[in-house]
């Protein structure tokens, strides 16, 4: 999917790119799977904020997504690919025989007209559906469940992919984006191929506006704040922090602090952590 760009008319259009839309279905989202969605603005029961440039943005519907891909050993023809405001991934509506009609997250390369298919015995190509321990190793795939059943929760990003490393008993080793590698149970379900949509990480907002039509308030620096409201604040005019290294606001560490239990239940399936030398 390409890129589109615009001429300088405005100082908002200079330097703006969009996704190229043009391939997608130019039609209204399935009703029947389409939910409210309601804001919070960051705000939690009791009205304070708990997570901080939260608010306003664009009314959404949230689109019901497929990700447990159990409606096995039939095939599913793809009538739309679509546009989901929630997330960075296109979506695409499929069809089964029964006439049941769910999304997926629709991977590189799916077409409108062709068919997926979840179960052990469906070929490896983008779009399909397979337990683990159906796949060959080496086989790129998205869409990853951590426990069986419960629907994926890896790798469903816009142009991002995993690759199926190895086998080991009822385990397979899988190389995440991020380059954590990893065990997983060998009867979760993966997904064939990389997430569409890949040039999404390269598109420029070009102005703050198209950052409030997300739901996305500005955020001031620490350093011109007042000490009462930032451990960064205070001081005659341009000051360093003040501290060894920066702190949020409430003088946690910054850039980077591990929020991570140190003894976590999963640390046995983790072979490689990413970032690891």
């Amino acid at each position: 999917m390409a890129i589109k760009s615009y001429k300088p008319t405005t100082n908002g259009r200079r330097g703006m790119t969009v996704t190229d839309y043009s391939v997608l279905s130019k039609v209204e989202p399935e009703k029947s799977l389409l939910e409210p969605l309601k804001k919070t603005s960051g705000r939690n029961s009791y009205g304070r904020i708990t997570v901080r440039h939260h608010g306003g943005g664009e009314r959404r519907k949230y689109r019901v997504i497929d990700f447990k891909r159990n409606k096995l050993d039939m095939d599913a023809k793809v009538l739309t690919l679509e546009y989901d405001p929630n997330r960075s991934a296109h979506i695409a509506l499929v069809q089964y025989e029964d006439g049941e009609k769910r999304y997926i997250i629709a991977p590189n390369g799916l077409k409108v007209g062709d068919t997926v298919r979840a179960g052990a015995t469906a070929d490896i190509k983008p779009g399909n559906a397979l337990p683990l321990i159906n796949i060959p190793v080496g086989t790129f795939i998205h869409n990853i469940e951590l426990y069986p059943g419960k629907g994926a929760q890896l790798v469903r990003s816009a142009g991002n992919m995993a690759q199926l490393m190895g086998r080991e008993d009822d385990r397979v080793l899988v190389r995440l984006p991020s380059g954590e590698m990893r065990y997983i149970p060998a009867d979760c379900m993966a997904t064939i191929g990389q997430v569409g949509n890949i040039d999404h990480e390269n598109v420029h907002l070009g102005k703050a506006g198209r950052k409030r039509h997300m739901g996305v308030r500005p955020t001031v620096r620490g350093s011109v704040m007042n000490p009462n409201d930032h451990p960064h604040g205070g001081g005659e005019g341009k000051s360093p922090v003040g501290h060894p290294s920066p702190v949020t606001p409430w003088g946690k560490p910054a850039l980077g602090y591990k929020t991570r239990a140190k003894h976590h239940r999963s640390d046995k399936y983790i072979v490689k952590r990413r970032n690891d030398k």
